[in-house]
């Protein structure tokens, strides 16, 4: 101990950690002058956001319980739980938790101050045996990491005039903590060390007294007098300034519970005047599903209207500290094209409308979008994946096909990403699992039907030659996808060689890349040291090749589809008492590890419910019932009406949490499965896929798609074009296309054709009977330079193409 005993001992303090990553439940005001979030974590207040929905300011926030002699018991530890909402829409929460041998209840409602940055949790302790209500102590146990760090925070006692409060503060923010009845002791501490829950655990009561502790990780105690009435509100205001966290603490501490939480309730209420009645269609009257449509709503920042995030959650949180800054809480644009996507399914247009133009403003003058971003629209991850490029193109045509789009002109944004796509296409960086470079059935689907809908833009426009090209290489695409993603020497499964493949690996920066599924190997991310992580690429699958029927691109229940799902069944499939989960793809180490521990880089993949969602879709296209998939999504769901990331896959495991078919330590709540869910309701009351758009449909089921392009690009030098084909030839400057096919003797000179997408092209006939290589050069007039190379593809005169499509499609299908 120091000799001051007001400055706290065990400086700075053990490694900060965060809470698990399996939320109970998830809230907010639906206000947008109130800019806080929490999470609940086995009956504990965990996570607390502000100002912003992609900033964590609050480890968790926590009761003990004592009788200052024999027990002290930590509510998360020694308390089972019950947790629900306090009304049907609305996203606060009354906990109950029961002491051992139900010695005494602890109730609480949490909410937040409906128009202010404060938490308010109403507390209320019961006990019916008197002797032992006389003697129990309660203290609130507060963990402070402020701006999303455990590391560099401080922690001191504060007095206000008849107003005894903790504070934390960094160099941005003020966090003050307060409660409306009398304060017997306060203390900070180093966590680990001198905190409040070292104390109450070592001494059954509080001994320490500290009024300091800076620069570490901190965490704030306080003893609350429960001799005159056991029913009181707890207060955590915060601020950028001492005066502002004080002021709203005491502001919000100052109203009434009484008036605070009815218009919380009222508030979330008045979201579902107009939500879409989709409750019959659910198995659970529609408590997933009003709960679904809240949580999507409570995900949406309130700074930067639109910024819908993943998740309010840390995947495997109390392994990770302050060097793990993102978590889920960030915006990926595909999850928030899919969120928008389960809104629209809702009845909502507003809250798209908005995240369309938040994308709008955070589109890189290149067209793309980054990996992922904080809502600001800083860069966290700058990978690339050609899906999150393609999704806010469909978001635009459905909120424009729905004449939702009121002042707003996508038509700019929709450009830009058609060009991305074509100009950096077709072999992603990265596909939707964030891991692999290639061919990916998913991706190209989401590629093809993006591409479609921005040329329904260009043809809406009166610009017949923009939507005509656009088509063109939706076509060029559409056409590959077997050829580049379907092995025929599959060997996962006797008896069924032919079946999609999770992606075909090639590097997107690689000129002349194989591109034959049967070749190459995939690495698979996430092993255990020392394990294989090569495996041929015709042996990894997953179900991605679903997003091809889910749009409109392919038609469900064909042969290849049926067996690419035998096989995908076969390997990734899991039965558990609540229905059937498929993990992501087999080998897959993005999960806790065998014998359970936090995923720390390595584990096993386990299985997602969303793709039980995704699951449903395609048997609703392909004329099954959809209904069980949906049932299962509702029991997948744990009280708080959260949908997990993953599940555990294997036997329970009690003392680790884990148990077959219910969460796993990854993210909870995921809101692509919660959009997922909802679309599949939608999905039902329609008769139809939610997602399936019918300008795509209209082209690809109907055959209406070209067969005869292939597209040469400096990025794509393609070595073979089939005799009769048109060979178009992409650059991204003007020029003259010098080429022969007899070997130089003769040539011609072509000049390209330019285009509102900045790409210029020339096309190239390739003669039913070429025998020789088609070779070009380039002269760049801007420039004044030839290229100073000769380019040569070759002529299969074998793979001819056929005189007319439906011949064309004939050979696919067989």
């Amino acid at each position: 101990m120091p000799a001051s005993p007001s400055k706290a001992f065990g400086a700075p303090g053990i490694e900060p950690r965060w809470t698990p990553g399996a939320k109970d439940a998830v809230g907010t005001a639906y206000s947008a002058s109130a800019h806080i979030w929490f999470t609940l974590t086995r009956g504990v207040i965990s996570e607390i956001y502000y100002p912003t929905i992609d900033t964590p300011q609050v480890r968790d926030v926590q009761f003990l319980v004592s009788d200052g002699e024999t027990f002290a018991h930590d509510e998360k530890r020694h308390h089972k739980h019950t947790i629900e909402p306090i009304g049907p829409d609305a996203l606060g929460f009354r906990v109950l938790g029961v002491a051992p041998h139900g010695r005494y209840r602890l109730w609480k409602e949490v909410i937040t101050d409906p128009h202010a940055d404060s938490l308010l949790v109403r507390v209320r302790l019961e006990c019916d045996d008197d002797a032992l209500a006389r003697k129990l102590q309660l203290y609130l146990l507060v963990a402070p990491h402020l701006d999303g760090h455990g590391w560099g925070d401080n922690a001191l006692v504060r007095d206000y005039p008849g107003r005894p409060v903790l504070a934390a503060y960094d160099v941005r923010t003020w966090l003050m903590v307060g409660v409306n009845a009398p304060l017997l002791k306060r203390s900070v501490g180093y966590v680990g060390h001198s905190d409040g829950w070292q104390d109450v655990m070592k001494h059954k009561r509080m001994e320490w007294e500290f009024t300091e502790a800076k620069d570490g990780n901190v965490a704030l105690c306080a003893q609350i007098d429960l001799s005159k009435r056991r029913e009181f509100t707890v207060g955590l205001g915060f601020g950028d300034s001492d005066q502002r966290a004080a002021s709203t603490l005491f502001q919000s501490l100052g109203g009434q519970w009484r008036e605070h939480r009815p218009r919380f309730i009222q508030q979330w209420e008045r979201t579902s005047r107009n939500l879409r009645p989709l409750d019959e269609l659910g198995g659970d009257g529609g408590r997933l599903y009003r709960s679904s449509h809240a949580l999507l709503l409570a995900h949406e920042d309130k700074s930067y209207p639109g910024a819908l995030i993943a998740s309010l959650s840390i995947p495997w949180g109390e392994a990770k500290g302050d060097e793990d800054l993102g978590g889920y809480h960030l915006v990926w644009t595909r999850d928030l094209c899919n969120s928008s996507g389960g809104l629209l399914a809702s009845g909502d247009t507003a809250t798209p409308l908005r995240s369309l133009i938040y994308l709008f403003c955070t589109q890189r003058p290149d067209g793309g979008f980054y990996q992922n971003f904080w809502i600001d629209g800083r860069p966290y991850w700058r990978g690339i994946q050609l899906d999150e490029v393609a999704f806010p193109i469909m978001l635009a045509w459905r909120l424009d096909a729905l004449g939702a789009l009121g002042n707003f002109d996508p038509y700019p944004m929709a450009l830009r990403a058609a060009a991305y796509l074509i100009t950096h296409g077709p072999a992603t960086p990265q596909e939707r699992w964030e891991e692999n470079s290639g061919y990916s059935p998913s991706t190209l689907a989401s590629n093809i039907a993006a591409l479609v809908c921005a040329a329904e833009f260009a043809r809406a426009r009166g610009d017949a030659a923009t939507a005509a090209f656009i088509l063109d290489y939706a076509d060029f695409l559409e056409s590959h996808v077997e050829a580049w993603t379907v092995t025929t020497s599959g060997a996962l499964v006797p008896g069924l060689p032919r079946h999609y493949i999770r992606i075909h690996p090639t590097d997107p920066a690689d000129p002349s890349p194989d591109e034959d599924p049967d070749h190459g190997e995939l690495t698979i991310r996430n092993q255990r040291p020392g394990a294989r992580f090569l495996f041929p690429a015709k042996d990894v699958v997953d179900c991605g090749f679903l997003e091809l029927v889910r749009y409109g691109i392919r038609a469900a229940g064909s042969p290849l589809m049926e067996d690419s799902l035998r096989v995908c069944d076969a390997l990734l499939r899991v039965e558990t008492p609540l229905g059937p989960v498929w993990r992501r793809y087999n080998h897959d180490g993005y999960g806790e590890t065998e014998d359970g521990r936090p995923f720390r880089g390595y584990g096993i993949g386990r299985a997602w419910p969303l793709l039980t969602g995704e699951r449903g879709h395609y048997e609703l296209l392909a004329g099954r019932d959809a209904a069980p998939y949906a049932r299962a999504l509702e029991r997948f769901a744990c009280s708080g009406r959260l949908l997990p990331e993953q599940v555990w896959d294997q036997a329970d495991r009690p003392r680790q949490h884990l148990h077959l078919g219910r969460p796993t330590g990854s993210a909870m709540p995921l809101m692509w499965a919660h959009s997922e869910y909802i679309k599949l309701l939608r999905s039902l009351a329609d008769g139809r896929a939610f997602d399936f758009l019918p300008p795509v449909g209209e082209r690809y089921l109907a055959e209406r798609g070209r067969k005869d392009l292939e597209v040469w690009k400096f990025n794509r030098r393609v070595r073979k074009v089939a005799a009769g084909a048109t060979l178009r030839v992409l650059a991204q400057a003007p020029f003259v296309l010098h080429v022969t096919d007899d070997g130089w003797s003769s040539r011609r000179e072509l000049t390209s054709t330019a285009t509102q997408l900045g790409i210029h092209y020339v096309d190239v006939t390739v003669s039913q009977l070429a025998r020789a290589p088609v070779q070009f050069t380039f002269y760049w007039p801007e420039a004044a330079r030839w290229e100073g190379a000769d380019f040569r593809v070759g002529v299969d005169s074998a793979a001819a193409v056929p005189q007319s499509v439906s011949t064309m499609r004939a050979a696919v299908r067989s």
